[in-house]
């Protein structure tokens, strides 16, 4: 669904509302509620449309700009490897927020401004959530290159359904160790 969606709203304009319903169904999937798919797909997708093209496309512009310019600078030899570090540096910082930015925006209602400083905090807070959060976009990246029939089958609601089933047990225990500070 994702990738007809994406398709339908011409890939720039599609890919928000497209992602953000995606994130949307895998997070009522994991909390076990029942659904017409494409139906409740479509819902989302229009009501989000300029909302979650407003949240995604600043991301993926930059992450379009990031890629760009660490494959430029790998290109250059080992006389860039300082500028194609700090580049692949920014993407895997990228990689990290933008774990989090997807479940964020389906489970907790913020100012849109509010997500990308929120998801940038809990990627860097919470370390040992992101580094697994990371290892599963690389494993399913990793066995995408080596199928890659497996991305217009499976890799993006695969991503898409862990990212979030792990998210949603990453914020429970969140919101669970605040609350026990609040009550000391």
């Amino acid at each position: 669904m994702w990738i007809v969606f994406t398709l339908a709203g011409g890939v720039i304009l599609g890919l928000g509302p497209a992602t953000v319903a995606a994130y949307t169904l895998a997070r009522r999937h994991a909390r076990n509620e029942s659904f017409q798919a494409w139906r409740e797909f479509w819902t989302v997708y229009r009501r989000e449309f300029v909302r979650a093209s407003l949240l995604v496309l600043p991301v993926a512009l930059l992450a379009t700009v990031l890629i760009g310019n660490y494959l430029y600078f790998a290109a250059q030899g080992t006389g860039w490897s300082g500028l194609r570090i700090a580049t692949f540096v920014a993407l895997l910082l990228l990689a990290a927020a933008g774990a989090y930015v997807g479940p964020l925006y389906v489970h907790y209602k913020l100012p849109l401004w509010g997500y990308i400083p929120k998801a940038s905090l809990l990627a860097l807070t919470r370390p040992a959530s992101t580094v697994l959060l990371l290892f599963a976009l690389w494993a399913i990246a990793y066995v995408t290159a080596t199928m890659p029939v497996l991305a217009l089958v499976i890799s993006v609601g695969a991503w898409i359904y862990l990212n979030t089933w792990l998210c949603l047990r990453f914020f429970e225990e969140n919101e669970a160790r605040l609350h026990s500070k609040g009550n000391l």
